[in-house]
């Protein structure tokens, strides 16, 4: 069964944009999209909305911490916010210690989407300028987003380029099994379904490093709680200030759809499937008290982000999938989140 669609206006830009809010509902399940970010701002089963978010358009611009935005051109760290390509060097932006993060100061985060519905799914569409943050290529992106009656939320990224270029799509949701203002991830656990990780130096970047996570905090192909590791001794934690490392998926850019991870508590499970050949599992350790939806407040650790993606920093380490994209070439990848309700005995 489709999803039914409908669309509402949320308000208008600083810069006098409209924006709309599309929502989705099958079955139990309602799903609410804003052409501001491509921002999920909720994904609800029957009374419960586990995805955080702010009530006002302008609470959204505020922030800076991508709350259920698509984010880039590339997703998570370039290291020295710098690359080469083609013999051409790219400087971007430094916005996050001496790396570019998420696409720049104003990536893909910040743009007001185009909206349509095809096929029964919502569309949004958005053209990135030549030089834009400081990449190259005029890219067409393009990224679907479909909710059905069992509880799958899908997303389907599309890109092309008229210039050699990178790119890194993702969705950047902060999620509580508990519920949005539950403030903590206690009760809820985690499981990876990956043997290594990307070691981070100390700016969060890959040192070019694959850590295998048996004997670590980062071991979670077996069911762990959130709190759990997050109480464990390991030096990559204390430079992540927690759980902000990309488990390693695959080694190939695309792979077939497949299960990365899975978080069960308060009843709920959530299953995230990816082509994707890495996986950053974030526990919001830099929220601050940031105002969320219904007087909510978001603090540290009161969330995690399954943010499937090309490994970070990939331009500047060979043995890592490539994140170029070739002119005319296309870019595609799926990405889809399972939530599901659990009988009293299989829940936590």
């Amino acid at each position: 069964m489709m999803a039914e669609w409908t669309r509402e206006p949320f308000g208008v830009t600083a810069k006098g944009e409209q924006v709309d809010q599309w929502i989705a509902v099958a079955g139990g399940y309602t799903a609410k999209i804003l052409t501001y970010g491509g921002i999920l701002r909720s994904f609800q089963v029957e009374d419960r909305d586990v995805v955080l978010g702010c009530d006002t358009l302008a609470d959204y611009e505020k922030q800076d911490k991508y709350f259920g935005a698509l984010v880039g051109r590339v997703a998570n760290r370039i290291g020295g916010a710098a690359f080469d390509l083609n013999g051409e060097h790219y400087t971007l932006a430094a916005n996050n210690g001496p790396n570019c993060l998420h696409g720049g100061i104003h990536g893909f985060h910040e743009a007001v989407w185009e909206a349509r519905i095809h096929e029964g799914k919502l569309e949004l569409s958005h053209t990135s300028p030549d030089g834009e943050e400081g990449f190259p290529g005029t890219l067409e992106v393009r990224v679907s987003y479909d909710l059905t009656a069992d509880g799958v939320l899908t997303l389907d990224y599309w890109a092309k380029s008229d210039k050699d270029t990178l790119c890194n799509l993702t969705n950047h949701s902060y999620f509580n099994l508990m519920g949005h203002a539950h403030g903590s991830l206690e009760g809820q656990r985690v499981q990876v379904y990956a043997s290594a990780i990307t070691e981070n130096d100390a700016n969060s970047t890959p040192t070019g490093a694959l850590l295998a996570v048996e004997g670590t905090p980062f071991d979670l192909r077996i069911p762990r709680e959130f709190t759990q590791g997050l109480a464990m001794e390991h030096p990559q934690l204390t430079l992540g200030n927690g759980y902000d490392h990309n488990f390693v998926l695959s080694t190939l850019p695309v792979s077939s759809l497949g299960l990365a991870a899975r978080v069960v508590g308060g009843g709920l499970c959530l299953e995230c499937y990816t082509t994707q050949p890495g996986l950053q599992l974030y526990t919001a350790n830099y929220l601050d008290g940031n105002p969320g939806k219904d007087g909510a407040v978001y603090g540290p650790r009161s969330a995690f982000c399954l943010e499937t993606q090309g490994w970070p920093d990939a331009i500047h380490h060979n043995a890592f999938p490539s994140p170029v994209l070739r002119a005319g070439k296309e870019y595609r990848h799926t990405t889809a989140y399972r939530l599901a309700t659990m009988s009293s005995r299989e829940a936590m």
